[in-house]
């Protein structure tokens, strides 16, 4: 299949940001930070303290996410905040939107053509079903008892 769709993309957002927001969220620990950045911003230590692993190895996630932009950190001092980007998220709304659309087509059509297919057989059982009406055999024909 194509890899295109039927709309392209927003403007200057191309198939590899799409894949980096893809690839970045296939990961669980990514979800779950950007679920909860979904409730407002949050520190790096905040965010960390929800997981069983060291923060260097944390801090890899955010790395992740923001260089997809998905989230967006600032530091200040010794503390990085970090938010929810959520314009980075509207290009997978717009992927989803196109392949909903054209999913529901495909649905459309198959229906369509299940229910012409179920009329089909529907007037073909009524034609088979009528008993077909016996011939009329000829006199010179038909046999005689004995």
């Amino acid at each position: 299949m194509d890899n295109s769709s039927s709309t392209p993309l927003p403007t200057r957002t191309s198939h590899a940001d799409l894949d980096a927001v893809f690839a970045a969220l296939s990961d669980p620990t990514r979800r779950a930070v950007i679920r909860r950045l979904g409730t407002g911003p949050a520190t790096v230590g905040d965010l960390a303290r929800g997981f069983d692993m060291a923060l260097p190895s944390f801090l890899k996630h955010v790395r992740a996410l923001e260089a997809c932009g998905l989230i967006r950190t600032r530091k200040t001092g010794r503390v990085r905040s970090c938010a929810l980007s959520t314009a980075r998220l509207g290009i997978v709304e717009h992927w989803l939107a196109d392949q909903r659309r054209v999913w529901e087509g495909r649905g459309d059509r198959l229906a369509a053509l299940v229910e012409a297919e179920a009329e089909t057989d529907a007037a073909a059982e009524s034609v088979h079903a009528a008993p077909a009406p016996r011939a009329a055999v000829p006199a010179r024909e038909r046999s005689e008892p004995s």
